[in-house]
């Protein structure tokens, strides 16, 4: 049986990530995926980026480099224009893997009443240096409200149409929004879990996870008081 390419949409958010978006770029693009549609929106970067995005404006759906009002309202412009049977975001210091999205297509055809699938992902360094790898198991809306993230945005796609049903990214929130969409995903819906790795997290001095855990900690607090 041949198997169908789903469109995918992926959108990146990016400020001033010029050290690294060109690596997080070449990481969609050359995927080689068919059915690809790759949105960047850059907050109004002043470091070089725009020239890195010009690089490959013309395999690019769209761009747009503005002030904006934060990764979350960023994620969202981009999910608004996608039209991706499946979606996702990555960031600008972040990379999917060589095969990812031909994986998430397999496991698309196997899996037809699938609203949210995952994949394992490694944590990396500045030069893509492998620090250690992440497992994950079949996501659920317990695990996630009892454990915490389960899963990342780095290696997780997602039916478009639940944004349809349960909305965009909370704008509010500055570090916990991932948190709080997926916990709100997951509820009441089928998620599955493919054991490969599909991406990579970058950890460098200016990520959030690096310089402001006090920040998540409070707004991981507020979402699950409701």
């Amino acid at each position: 049986m041949s198997l169908n390419f789903p469109r995918i949409s992926i959108v990146t958010p990016s400020l001033n990530q010029a050290r690294y978006l060109e690596r997080t770029i070449l990481s969609v693009l050359e995927q080689g995926y068919p059915n690809l549609e790759y949105i960047i929106i850059d907050g109004g970067s002043t470091d070089g980026s725009i020239d890195i995005i010009k690089r490959y404006a013309d395999k690019l759906a769209y761009w747009v480099s503005e002030i904006d009002n934060g990764q979350a309202h960023a994620i969202n412009k981009g999910l608004r224009l996608a039209t991706g049977d499946w979606v996702a975001w990555q960031n600008s210091d972040d990379v999917y893997y060589p095969g990812a999205f031909l994986s998430l297509a397999r496991k698309i055809s196997r899996a037809p009443g699938i609203d949210l699938i995952i994949g394992n992902m490694n944590l990396v360094g500045n030069n893509d240096e492998f620090i250690r790898d992440i497992k994950y198991v079949r996501p659920s809306y317990s695990a996630i409200l009892a454990e915490g993230m389960v899963l990342t945005n780095q290696a997780a796609f997602w039916r478009r149409r639940l944004h349809n049903e349960v909305g965009y990214l909370d704008e509010s929130l500055d570090c916990g929004f991932d948190f709080e969409w997926f916990l709100r995903c997951l509820e009441g819906r089928r998620a599955s879990h493919v054991n490969e790795t599909w991406g990579a997290f970058r950890l460098h001095e200016d990520t959030k996870t690096n310089n402001r855990q006090a920040v998540f900690n409070e707004e991981y607090r507020r979402v699950l008081k409701g």
